[in-house]
């Protein structure tokens, strides 16, 4: 059986860029040589396959049935080659790891913490999403999730990180106090929670603590967590919010705590696929998380 030998690459270049803009001169262009060069290269495939590739015209050239032959092998050698180049140029990177969250937890807790979660793992190259809506990991395009449910997700890899509880909070420049200090306050109602069930509401508090006389109709309602804390901050009434997610405000006495109760909360999962859970950027995010989001450290 006969042997061939493959025409040098650089004509074969040349070729496709001509065959591309149907131009020589463009294809010089492209390519950053002379006409004269693409010419040359022209020349010297052609007389290696001793058949013309090209019909030449006074304003265009045309593909004779061998270029058209040549065109579809090198259109594909070509894709071939770059998909292999951005293949080895992405195995040298560190891998970008994608976190979907929801949009409280990431305001609240974790964009404040970032500096520290970069000097505690500098060479994580993390993309932020956030999305009410339950993400699919098995897709690349997200690799990790901090979920807040009830229960974990025995499908995935599921790592507990923190178990909420709710609390009712104020600007202490309101000055409540535990005797009586809710009859007398604005409340501030945050509506449409799905997570914990029953709702962290007034309604549930006057159940369980009281007082019983207390208008749990009356107030300013949100649909955002995040708006109902800035309206307590801003010392509009009391609202029950999430103990983690007022953390940082009440640790610089921006809000405070006035009555001891709770609400039982949902808990908080760091939750991938069982393939990405051996990955070493995701293996350190949930060292640091688990770490940070510790009893002591949240």
């Amino acid at each position: 059986m006969r042997s061939y030998r493959l025409p040098p690459l650089g004509a074969v270049k040349a070729f496709d860029a001509v065959a591309t803009c149907g131009s020589f001169k463009l294809a010089a262009q492209q390519i950053g040589v002379t006409p004269t060069a693409i010419s040359h290269q022209i020349r010297l495939l052609e007389q290696f396959l001793d058949t013309p590739v090209f019909i030449r015209g006074a304003r265009q050239v045309q593909l004779t049935a061998a270029g058209q032959r040549l065109l579809q092998a090198s259109t594909r050698a070509f894709a071939d080659l770059l998909s292999a180049v951005e293949d080895i140029q992405r195995a040298k990177s560190p891998p970008t790891l994608t976190l979907t969250t929801t949009s409280n937890f990431l305001t609240h807790w974790l964009v404040p913490r970032l500096a520290l979660m970069k000097a505690c793992c500098p060479a994580l190259d993390l993309r932020l999403h956030t999305s009410l809506d339950v993400m699919n990991l098995a897709h690349n395009a997200v690799d990790v999730a901090i979920r807040y449910s009830m229960a974990p997700d025995e499908a995935l890899d599921t790592t507990l990180l923190y178990e909420d509880s709710f609390i009712a909070v104020a600007s202490p420049a309101l000055g409540l106090t535990p005797q009586g200090g809710l009859l007398t306050a604005t409340l501030i109602h945050v509506e449409d929670r799905h997570i914990p069930q029953p709702a962290p509401d007034w309604r549930h508090w006057r159940a369980l603590y009281g007082p019983a006389q207390l208008n749990v109709h009356a107030g300013l309602r949100f649909t955002d967590e995040t708006h109902a804390i800035q309206a307590a901050i801003a010392g509009q009434g009391v609202a029950i919010v999430s103990r983690l997610l007022a953390k940082d405000f009440l640790d610089k006495a921006i809000l405070c705590a006035p009555f001891a109760q709770t609400l039982p909360g949902g808990r908080y999962y760091f939750v991938t696929t069982r393939e990405k859970s051996q990955r070493p950027d995701v293996m350190a995010l949930k060292r640091w998380l688990t770490h940070c989001m510790a009893p002591s450290g949240a």
